[in-house]
């Protein structure tokens, strides 16, 4: 019970970190083009994240697959730009509930958010053979996270519109634009080559 606790609140706190502002960065353009009634949709979005996120650090973790650092810390970056960008150029029809790029997107730049915490979690688990529930607890406390995030964002999101008149379609441009300044920035601190 330990070490699930250890690992759980490794993963919570891997999201919930101010300091790793990139994933919250990541979940806002992934979010922003929901609504509060669809839930649903938004549980199914940060779980395809987070078995992005768990198998790249599962093949990390069991020696499978390695890639350079600071590739991935300028990946990290672009991913969130790239999602941002594409909230921007797809707002009005998101705003009408055509979502479902941000699921692809979840999946797949998962993967490459995982690799970014690979290494830590790699020497976290050091040369342990039970790798498998390690990972398991590790995800279970990012996904909580996730649901944390996700829901204040809708929430914010849903009280924006409400309250001051936003309409959707602003809202997710505004959102997605302020997060793609931070990320333009991020790319631009790690530039690697």
């Amino acid at each position: 019970m330990q070490d699930f606790i250890f690992y759980f609140k490794m993963g919570l706190f891997h999201v919930l970190d101010i300091k790793a502002y990139d994933h919250i960065l990541f979940l806002i353009v992934l979010a922003v083009v929901y609504q509060f009634k669809q839930w649903t949709k938004v549980i199914w979005l940060i779980t395809l994240f987070t078995i992005g996120h768990s198998i790249t650090l599962a093949l990390s973790a069991y020696g499978i697959i390695n890639v350079r650092a600071d590739l991935v810390e300028f990946l990290i970056p672009l991913t969130i730009f790239i999602t941002g960008l594409m909230n921007v150029l797809t707002a009005k029809k998101a705003s009408v509930g055509k979502e479902n790029q941000n699921l692809f997107f979840a999946l797949f730049f998962g993967l490459i958010h995982g690799l970014g915490f690979s290494n830590y979690f790699k020497m976290m688990i050091g040369s342990s053979k039970d790798k498998f529930f390690p990972l398991l607890e590790f995800a279970i406390g990012v996904e909580v996270a996730q649901v944390i995030i996700v829901f204040i964002i809708l929430l914010v999101g849903s009280l924006i519109q409400s309250v001051f008149g936003v309409n959707r379609r602003d809202w997710i441009l505004i959102a997605s634009s302020i997060v793609i300044g931070f990320a333009f920035q991020m790319m631009i601190n790690r530039v690697f080559w």
